[in-house]
């Protein structure tokens, strides 16, 4: 006679079943990596709680923007005729005096062809240099853009949401992006009447009638208080803090 089928138990490698090992694998976590993992658990809590409370106070004490950048008194040197570009001096960076020569534009016209000089209208240094020597340029063409050094401060776009608690006089805190460490500070010299952009609204693509507003940001000029002989130039980014009280 033929046995019947006969039924194999399965085992792992300590001779327990599938569903025994599984109770024996989590019992064999040790009670420092119990320990461990708490520990982790109640840092990272402690860490949230932290930011949180931080966020909160600084949002109660301040009004943030990082869409800030340092600015200037703007200074543009033109083509005073037309005609043909030489002896250009007003590469970037370079030094201006006021009514000193900065070039020379050299009028087309037979055998005789004068020249007019270019003078800066006043000091500062060049951060845009459009003027190409040799090039013809006509009349009021914009060859270079300087600021003026002695007269930098900061340019803030703020929300509009915010603008209210941004009043003349209040203290800033500064971080430029090129020198962190710096510690600057600053006033508020200028609330902006109106908007960067023109307040709008954007119709959606529906005709159902809904509209979308879009918040609006309001410039801020702010005041450095002392420069600490940093190497500021027009355009770089800026972190404000503006004090609300």
């Amino acid at each position: 006679m033929s046995e019947g089928p006969t039924t194999d138990t399965v085992t792992t490698d300590n001779g327990a079943p599938p569903e025994e090992a599984a109770p024996q694998a989590k019992r064999r976590m040790k009670r420092s990596t119990r320990i461990g993992l708490a520990v982790i658990l109640v840092l990272a809590l402690l860490a949230a709680a932290a930011f949180v409370a931080y966020y909160i106070l600084d949002t109660r004490n301040y009004v943030t923007t990082d869409n800030a950048q340092i600015d200037g008194n703007q200074i543009t040197v033109n083509a005073p005729t037309s005609g043909t570009l030489i002896d250009w001096r007003g590469q970037q960076g370079a030094q201006l005096r006021k009514d000193a020569s900065v070039g020379r534009v050299q009028m087309q016209g037979g055998f005789v062809q004068p020249q007019m000089v270019i003078r800066a209208p006043a000091d500062g240094v060049v951060a845009v240099d459009n003027g190409v020597e040799g090039a013809y340029v006509t009349a009021g063409t914009q060859l270079a853009v300087a600021y003026d050094g002695s007269a930098i401060y900061v340019t803030a776009r703020v929300d509009e949401t915010d603008i209210d608690d941004v009043q003349v006089g209040r203290l800033v805190d500064i971080s430029v992006d090129a020198f962190p460490d710096a510690g600057l500070t600053g006033r508020v010299l200028e609330v902006k009447s109106g908007a960067a952009g023109v307040f709008s609204l954007f119709p959606q693509a529906n005709t159902s009638g809904n509209f979308q507003k879009v918040t609006q940001v309001i410039p801020v000029k702010i005041s450095i208080d002392d420069l600490k002989g940093l190497g500021l130039v027009p355009g770089m980014n800026v972190t404000v803090k503006i004090h609300r009280n």
